[in-house]
């Protein structure tokens, strides 16, 4: 199967920059796949596409700040008109160990950035490069004699995409978080989730609808780009999830399963292949590629935004709801004026 089937072409004006004022004005998009059809809607009706009894999946991951910059050290910082000289950009991805605290991070520049170089950031933060990888990868070890956690939380940023063309704001903080986020881990929001508000909730629960939280820390496995010419030959990068024996107990009743977000998605999937015919409660890491083929064995209607091309984010909604139906969708959208990726507006699948 080719990456290239899964191409659109998507004006550069619809790619959302900011979030709307109120999470819940999105506009969403809802797809009926048995009958190959969609409606123009607002995301506050999303309710009434619920049944009671319904098992509503979200992933609770917490976005870290983990866009740090540093120097080189011993090199100082100098401006001049081509360039400012040993500054260094580190996006944590996962963490490798706690004691040494070492973490697999993607650097820039990278070149420059061989295996013993030190790099210093702000309140004596220092790392040093242990393990180089291809396309940036390092694996850095860091000298945090606190909580790293905190210190990071004070001297990162909010690693928006790199679509988004502005640096992060005081409010990011709180928007590229969901409502319901409680586990940090994450490097990028799980994004169909930054539509909901507490009030809309409150309002699907009393609709009879459970709420089910499981975790999955979004890392490379979900937005690293494809770079192969055949989807099959793409690698997936391992990240981690849980899943406590209460979601998995509640996840047992047969009643339909409603994942938001591919993170949900993948999770879910992953455990019942290991489940022996269930979701499997526990944790572990995940490197479950889903494009069109996959046979689906727990999620039944799905909540996602609007993907990049030739992303595996598309795969994944393709293999839900088939390709040709969801480029369709797709095109229906750009022609509406949808607001695309993270902070845009997202789709219904039932």
């Amino acid at each position: 199967m080719r990456v290239s089937d899964f191409h659109f072409d998507l004006p550069a004006g619809l790619i959302a920059q900011q979030p709307l004022e109120r999470r819940d004005d999105s506009r969403m998009l809802v797809v009926d796949r048995a009958a190959g059809r969609w409606q123009d809607r607002c995301f506050r009706g999303l309710a009434t596409y619920l049944r009671a009894g319904d098992r509503l999946v979200l992933n609770n991951t917490r976005v870290l700040a983990a866009r740090l910059f540093g120097r080189r050290a011993g090199i100082l910082a100098t401006t001049s008109r081509k360039q400012i000289s040993g500054l260094v950009e580190v996006l944590l991805v996962k963490q490798v160990s706690a004691e040494p605290q070492r973490w697999e991070t993607l650097v820039r520049p990278g070149r420059k950035l061989g295996v013993g170089e030190k790099i210093q950031f702000p309140e004596g933060l220092e790392g040093k490069v242990v393990e180089r990888g291809v396309y940036g990868l390092r694996v850095i070890e860091f000298n945090a004699n606190e909580d790293f956690l905190e210190l990071v939380d004070r001297i990162g940023h909010t690693p928006l995409p790199p679509y988004i063309k502005r640096s992060d704001e005081t409010g990011d903080r709180e928007r590229y978080q969901t409502v319901y986020a409680r586990e940090a881990g994450s490097v990028a929001a799980p994004t169909a989730g930054l539509h909901f508000t507490p009030e809309m909730l409150a309002e699907i629960e009393r609709h009879g609808v459970a709420r089910v939280e499981i975790t999955l820390h979004v890392g490379l496995g979900t937005f690293q780009p494809v770079r192969t010419l055949t989807v099959e030959e793409h690698p997936m990068h391992p990240e981690r999830y849980e899943i406590s024996p209460q979601a998995a107990a509640g996840l047992a009743s047969g009643q339909r399963v409603v994942a938001v977000g591919t993170s949900s998605v993948r999770t879910l999937e992953h455990a019942f292949l290991r489940g022996d015919g269930r979701v499997a409660p526990g944790g572990g890491e995940t490197s479950l590629f889903i494009y069109p083929g996959f046979e689906f064995h727990v999620v039944e209607a799905l909540l996602t935004n609007f993907h990049l091309p030739e992303s595996t984010l598309l795969m994944l909604v393709c293999a839900f709801a088939g390709r040709e139906l969801i480029l369709e969708a797709y095109a229906h959208a750009i022609r509406e004026k949808y607001r695309f990726f993270s902070y845009g507006d997202c789709m219904l699948l039932l």
